[in-house]
């Protein structure tokens, strides 16, 4: 008798659930899409466009300050209230990202940066910063008419800036850097793209990249909750 009064139960609340998740509106995204104002601590959240508030958000930061997140993201560590009220704390270095008037910004080696094609393969540009340790030939010496002089190994640390060009897929969240085999990858899931692009030679690869990525976007279209 239990189990029918538990099974019934079940049975009651399924509907609810359901109609909770039929109830949520999607939406095709187009470049007047604004994704909500807030965190987003990974990918999915993205994809549900359900980010860490703002007002969740513990700091002295005035939320109407111009830069809120660049002044919360300086800190090692953030901290906010979770969707049941409980404090948690998240590394910064952790975070996938943030949304700003509405256009996601992503973190990529330390720093974060605009998206400004978004779509099923979405792509960016990222000032990347290496640092690199330059060494000095040990046997190195000076030498003038009468004798040698040797100097001991040095070395220096130097760092160097450029910029990159990365692709996002919708489908996985993986970041790849934008050449022509992650094009290859990304245009897979629509498999008479992906031949067409595949029968170019290897130049017209190079120099289709970005259209082919247009229209995978334009055949594949990417669907998330409004605002």
């Amino acid at each position: 008798m239990k189990r029918i009064i538990v099974f019934g139960l079940l049975m009651s609340i399924f509907p609810v659930l359901y109609g909770q998740r039929d109830s949520i509106k999607l939406v095709k995204y187009t470049p007047d899409f604004r994704f909500k104002e807030g965190i987003f601590l990974y990918f999915d959240q993205v994809k549900e466009n359900n980010p860490v508030p703002k007002a969740r958000i513990l700091t002295p930061v005035s939320l109407n300050d111009k830069e809120f997140f660049r002044k919360i993201l300086v800190k090692d560590v953030l901290y906010f209230y979770d969707d049941f009220g409980t404090r948690q704390e998240v590394k910064t270095d952790n975070i996938w990202g943030y949304s700003r008037n509405g256009i996601l910004y992503i973190q990529v080696s330390g720093d974060f940066h605009r998206i400004a094609i978004f779509g099923g393969i979405s792509h960016f540009v990222a000032n990347i910063t290496t640092h690199e340790n330059r060494y000095y030939d040990p046997y190195y010496y000076r030498y003038n008419y009468y004798d040698y002089y040797y100097y001991p190994s040095r070395s220096s640390t130097y760092s160097k800036t450029e910029m990159k060009q990365f692709i996002l897929e919708f489908d996985s969240g993986k970041i790849m850097e934008y050449n022509v085999n992650s094009v290859e990858l990304s245009l897979m899931k629509d498999p008479e793209l992906h031949d067409q692009y595949m029968s170019l030679g290897k130049r017209k690869k190079k120099q289709m990249k970005f259209m082919y990525i247009r229209n995978f976007n334009e055949r594949n279209p990417v669907y998330l909750p409004s605002g």
